[in-house]
């Protein structure tokens, strides 16, 4: 009895043994799989998202940085890479830098001050915000190979391309099937012609000349249709001369070739600039004005080269080089990145131009008015080259008088006028020509 009950207890103690050893094992097993995935995932980290790290790159540091070219900062391509070979500086230098550049200067850091005062003490905009992640990801973008030129221009060109040849294709296609129809029909016509020509042979019929009176000579034997027909032309005449006469001095269409070409649609339209962030004056007084160079420098100092889209009239190195006309008028020294004083005039060729007896203020039209700007200048935002779209004659400006209501509402200056004026008219809304723009000493004087 004894040895059963001692066999029962080995047994036991060795069923907990096996029990207590799998546990361990599985526990073990789990623990091991969670520090290799958390290893992998660290690893993944630190190797960078290239596509994350272009969208961070164009948000925090496209503003002063390029991958293949020094602007307001150096060049960025392979830095980490060029960093750790030239200086003997790891990522978390990099760290450091990005999140406060001032402190790291402070500090003493031989390369940072270097750096500092390679670029004219101007310190670098810090960014405490982004993490090792969002770094790690940035210099993944940058150590990406530069994209071949050929390759990028063949990018750019594909799409117009296409599209230019599968237009140009359809048109031709077009034409000949009409010349092969209007051809057609005429040879049918000959056919039949003949056929009843052969017809009336076999049946003996006789085909009598035609004895008829020309049209001409029957119209100048009729003295009544001549005097009408004179009458007429004498009137058609002179509506035209007059037509030709009011023109004069009429530049609706006109599109001179500027100087430096500058494209409205890509400015307007395509980036969506507001027209008075350049022409700023016409806020605040009679001109529009035209802009001056610098502000042109505000986006230009970054834009160096055009990446947006191409016809064959208008290509990149077309815009990229009006570019460089803007930058050796304003003595702008790309490689360096810095103005070299000197400066070439631009002669800009004028558009509208208004005579000297006719008083236009833009403040009152822009701003009190209201008026956008697309009204009086067309659809600007798809001007490759600018044009004068409106005729700019008084009929044109009376009418525009007459129809166009006044803004009144939550306007102090014009309640009263309102009131009054509503009273005499007996209307709600009011024209500007029942306000007076119909007087002549409003436009000239």
């Amino acid at each position: 009895m004894k040895k059963s009950y001692q066999s029962s207890d080995d047994n036991s103690t060795n069923d907990m043994k096996q029990v207590i050893y799998r546990k361990l094992s599985s526990s073990l097993l789990r623990l091991g799989f969670l520090i290799l995935l958390t290893f992998s995932i660290s690893i993944n980290a630190q190797e960078g998202d290239p596509a994350k790290g272009k969208q961070l790159f164009n948000t925090n540091c496209a503003a002063c940085h390029n991958l293949d070219r020094k602007m307001t900062g150096p060049a960025l391509r392979n830095v980490e890479q060029r960093l750790a070979d030239d200086h003997g500086l790891d990522r978390e230098w990099i760290y450091a830098w990005i999140r406060n550049s001032s402190g790291l200067i402070k500090s003493g850091d031989a390369y940072a001050n270097q750096i500092f005062n390679e670029y004219g003490g101007a310190a670098m905009t810090a960014f405490p915000t982004l993490s090792d992640q969002d770094i790690s990801d940035i210099l993944a973008y940058t150590a990406q190979e530069a994209p071949k030129k050929e390759d990028a221009a063949a990018a750019s060109s594909d799409g117009s391309a296409q599209s230019t040849q599968g237009s140009g294709m359809s048109n031709e296609i077009l034409l000949g099937a009409l010349g092969v129809l209007f051809a057609l029909l005429a040879f049918a016509l000959i056919l039949v012609r003949r056929t009843l020509i052969r017809f009336a042979e076999a049946k003996g019929v006789e085909i009598e000349e035609d004895k008829t009176i020309p049209i001409w000579k029957a119209f100048v034997q009729n003295q009544f249709l001549v005097l009408v027909t004179c009458i007429f032309l004498l009137l058609a005449s002179a509506y035209y001369v007059y037509g030709y006469l009011m023109q004069v001095g009429v530049d609706q269409g006109y599109q001179p070739v500027q100087p430096i070409h500058f494209s409205h649609k890509i400015h307007a339209g395509d980036n969506g600039i507001d027209c008075k962030y350049c022409h700023s004056s016409a806020r605040v007084s009679k001109t529009s004005g035209i802009p001056s160079l610098n502000v042109c420098m505000n986006c230009h100092k970054s834009v160096f080269e055009y990446n947006g889209e191409t016809t064959e009239e208008y290509s990149k190195e077309f815009y990229d080089g009006e570019i460089k006309k803007l930058y050796a008028a304003v003595g702008w020294d790309d490689t360096e990145q810095k103005y070299t004083g000197e400066t070439q005039p631009v002669k800009w060729v004028r558009i509208h131009n208004l005579p000297d007896f006719a008083y236009f203020n833009h403040s009152q039209h822009v701003t009190v008015a209201g008026i956008e700007c697309q009204t009086c200048h067309g659809p600007v935002e798809t001007m490759e080259i600018m044009y004068q779209y409106s005729p700019l004659t008084m009929g044109w400006c009376i009418n525009c008088h007459r129809e166009t209501e006044v803004k009144v509402e939550d306007n102090g200056y014009y309640k009263k006028i309102h009131e009054q004026l509503s009273k005499k008219y007996g209307v709600e809304k009011l024209t500007a020509a029942q306000m007076g723009g119909l007087e002549c000493g409003k436009c000239h004087y």
